[in-house]
């Protein structure tokens, strides 16, 4: 059993020793919670239900909140390990609904299938693109993909939810499968989702160089070069509309 199947049991047991141990405090205190509700006033039920509703609901948001807030952190704070232990280009990504079936489809035959969390680590280095899930001090390789099975790398954009989003497309090819792999970076800061603009290009331009030298050191052949990707400012759309 590996380290992260042992955190795992760890965690499992715990929550059930503790959800034991809160069943039964309630069970050996049930007669002085029946007092204690026998003897509150009564209130009109229309009265009480928006309020649990507002409670309940404001529960609910705080919990998402807290939620993303962690996810958001912890996968900075392995980004940023990995940056400095591997000496590597790594960057926040954010998981989509097509990402992980397309991975699992570039696995062995009997290779476990891929795992991967909301929020997930991408790393380039001069090997090729590695994503990485776990926490900072024990990351976890998820799967990797080396420069030579790298066909192309494209920008695009993608629907998630009611938003569209800028993606990274990695094509790889790996035995006779050939697979393009959507990437969606994520921003930092508060109220911020998904990487664009001038920092989203630069990523794709950043691999696009690496995986050229990357070739070229191998003595494969190297991928013709594209026209610049435009970076539009705010500025140069406000000065095109009017």
């Amino acid at each position: 059993m590996n380290a992260d199947a042992h955190h795992r049991t760890g965690l499992t047991v715990l929550v059930a020793a503790i959800a034991g141990l809160v069943v039964a405090a309630l069970l050996a205190a049930a007669p002085e919670v029946d007092h204690l509700v026998t003897g509150l006033p009564v209130v009109s039920a229309p009265r009480l239900l928006p309020l649990v509703i507002a409670t309940a609901a404001a529960a609910t948001a705080i919990a998402f909140a807290i939620g993303a807030l962690g996810r958001a952190a912890r996968s900075t704070a392995r980004s940023t390990a990995l940056a400095r232990s591997f000496d590597t280009a790594a960057a926040c990504g954010i998981r989509t609904a097509e990402l992980v079936p397309r991975m699992n489809e570039l696995r062995l035959d009997g290779a476990t299938p891929v795992r991967l969390g909301r929020r997930y680590t991408v790393a380039v280095d001069d090997l090729g693109v590695t994503l990485w899930d776990g926490g900072h001090r024990r990351p976890r390789r998820v799967d990797s993909y080396p420069w030579r099975e790298v066909r192309n790398i494209r920008a695009d954009s993608v629907v998630m939810g009611s938003t569209v989003v800028s993606v990274l497309v990695l094509r790889v090819r790996r035995r006779k499968n050939s697979v393009e792999l959507p990437i969606v970076f994520a921003a930092r800061g508060v109220g911020r989702y998904a990487l664009s603009d001038a920092a989203f290009f630069a990523i794709v331009r950043d691999w696009k160089a690496r995986h050229r030298v990357a070739l070229a050191a191998e003595g494969l052949e190297v991928p013709p070069l594209t026209a610049p990707i435009p970076v539009i400012s705010a500025e140069m759309l406000a000065a095109h509309r009017s």
